[in-house]
């Protein structure tokens, strides 16, 4: 039986959106499921550039009508930008593979900067591009700077005519798509213009002479390059951002393009957890199922817990990043929550899979060998977990001390245009950005055992910044504040959770069973700030009054392990 809480290619019919969404999502499926497992994991371990998946996208057009945003679309009413379709598309990206899902995601990255600027010339390009299912690349990475943006070496020489034009000269890294990009956006730095005010961001196209493909980084399917410009030609037609705009255009096109991470990372995991329940169920040692051993039903039972907890938080954020203005900026702290909690949640779902089928997961004629290696890569993306921690704890303070008044943000699935994304102004101001009260998300489900015994522990750490919080001196130790942020970052998850959980009416059996996950967690996190080396001693003492037991119910379990056990042979894919 299909469990209506994961996806299931068999069943799967998203009748929430509009026709043609429904259309493409779902030939998107079918293209997957007609082509077979053999073939995708064929495909996967021969790293073969993904030429029939992009030729089925141009065909459909399927970046073209999921990737234009309404001001860009001429008019065509099914095109536009839908982070909740958007999202739908993600997790069955990850489902079959990641390498799809990279050559979506960087064309994602590499449009950003295009739908922020006012070039006509350069948008009219770019929706042309994708109308023609080609694909676009992000040029920002370096290979001596990483994401350091304020230190790049692509050096942009104006031109002597006088024209508004440049030569571009010098090297990017990391850069996915970058062998087959009609459009790559490009950011450097003018050699005239001492800081902020020399940025520039352009679009260079990866067929051009001066463009010089020099290697995939990778060993993959996915095309991660590294190319060099040699004194390659910008015209003033090619110029998105210029100055402090580019910057920005940066670091808030990685804001819309690592939201896509999470919901990857739930795809990835929901095709493993088929795949090892119906092996641990169906395997015979010692003359019983593997499943009936109690480690392995705990330990599906929690994948299965965080699997859906990630879903919640992922599908509730949607509604915020839709509903973001220059007046509601909350997404801010819920976008980077989706990058750093929600990919790590999906290492864990995969761990704790891998610990009950051990071998089996080597298998290359599983989807769950390729799963236990991609999921790894997605914490790692647009930014590391720490640099997401550290984000976030920017508003800790206002989120749990000094809530403001908004109106409800309702389930956002509406088929309108996210256009706020791309305006998102400057990138900055993030310690003035308020939120409405944590507490309201939880009071709602006061009586479930596990949601009470968790808001203990939350209502713990106000006490702790209140009456704890790190000092001067502390707060240059990014180890111990790695460790508050994680304990945050538990009380944000839990709020959005339960949240999403109102609703859709989410059953309080996993509700409760996926907050005792949370209760353990957080006790887990705060033995380990009490064991960092700049801990006081009142912060200490603290850290173990926070600990936690959560509340054992064993029907309750046993009710959860049931929905678990289902899975096995609900899904397999056609060979």
């Amino acid at each position: 039986m299909a469990d209506p809480l994961l996806f299931n290619p068999r069943t799967y019919d998203p009748a929430h959106f509009d026709p043609e969404t429904r259309r493409l999502l779902r030939a998107t499926v079918d293209w997957f499921e007609d082509r077979g497992k053999r073939k995708l994991i064929e495909d996967y371990r021969s790293r073969a550039w993904l030429a029939d998946f992009l030729a089925f996208s141009a065909k459909e057009g399927l970046f073209a009508t999921f990737l234009t945003p309404a001001s860009a679309a001429d008019g065509q009413q099914d095109k536009r930008w839908d982070t909740a379709r958007i999202a739908a598309l993600n997790e069955i990206f990850g489902f079959y593979g990641l390498d799809y899902w990279y050559a979506w995601q960087v064309t994602i990255l590499g449009l950003g900067p295009v739908w922020q600027s006012d070039n006509a010339a350069a948008r009219t390009r770019a929706a042309e591009l994708l109308s023609q299912g080609e694909v676009l690349a992000f040029g920002l990475s370096e290979k001596a700077h990483g994401a350091d943006i304020y230190s790049t070496d692509m050096l942009l020489e104006p031109d002597v005519d006088g024209a508004g034009g440049f030569r571009a000269s010098g090297s990017k890294y990391y850069i996915g798509n970058g062998n087959a990009a009609g459009l790559v956006s490009v950011f450097g730095r003018r050699t005239d213009i001492e800081g902020p005010d020399g940025y520039v961001f352009f679009a260079a196209d990866s067929r051009h002479p001066a463009y010089h493909l020099v290697k995939n980084v990778v060993d993959s399917s996915k095309y991660v390059s590294e190319f060099r410009l040699d004194n390659y030609p910008v015209g003033p037609d090619d110029v998105l951002h210029t100055g402090r705009a580019a910057f920005d255009a940066a670091l808030n096109t990685v804001n819309v393009g690592k939201f896509n991470l999470c919901t990857a990372s739930i795809g990835i995991c929901e095709h493993a957890m088929y795949e090892a329940v119906t092996h641990a169920h169906t395997r015979i040692l010692y003359g019983r199922p593997v499943t009936a051993f109690p480690h392995v039903r705990r330990e599906l039972t929690d994948a299965y817990a965080r699997l859906v907890g990630m879903k919640l938080f992922s599908d509730r954020a949607v509604d915020y990043f839709r509903s973001a203005g220059p007046d509601d900026r909350r997404y801010l702290l819920f976008n980077p929550m989706t990058k750093m909690k929600v990919t790590t949640e999906g290492e864990k779902v995969i761990d704790l899979m891998w610990d009950v089928i051990a071998a089996k997961g080597f298998e290359k004629d599983t989807y769950f060998a390729q799963a236990a290696s991609e999921i790894r890569g997605l914490p790692k993306l647009e930014g590391t977990v720490h640099v997401n921690l550290a984000l976030i704890l920017k508003f800790m303070r206002n989120h749990l001390l000094d809530p403001a008044e908004y109106a409800p943000v309702p389930t956002r699935l509406d088929a309108a245009d996210d256009a706020f994304l791309f305006r998102q102004g400057p990138a900055r101001g993030l310690g003035s950005v308020r939120f409405h009260d944590w507490r309201i998300a939880y009071d709602a489900y006061a009586e479930v055992p596990n949601v009470g015994r968790f808001r203990e522990q939350a209502n713990a750490l106000c006490e702790f910044v209140t009456t704890a919080a790190p000092g001067e001196e502390q707060s240059r130790d990014l180890d111990l504040l790695l460790a508050v942020g994680q304990l945050f970052a538990l009380v944000v998850h839990g709020q959005l959770i339960l949240e999403q959980a109102r609703l859709t009416g989410l059953e309080e059996d996993v509700l409760d069973e996926l907050f005792a996950v949370l209760v353990r967690d957080f006790s887990a996190h705060a033995v380990e700030l009490h064991g960092k080396d700049s801990a006081t001693a009142e912060q200490q003492r603290w850290a173990l009054d926070a600990v936690r037991r959560p509340v054992v119910d064993d029907a309750r379990s046993q009710r959860v392990w049931e929905r678990v056990e289902a899975l096995a042979g609900a899904y397999e894919m056609a060979p």
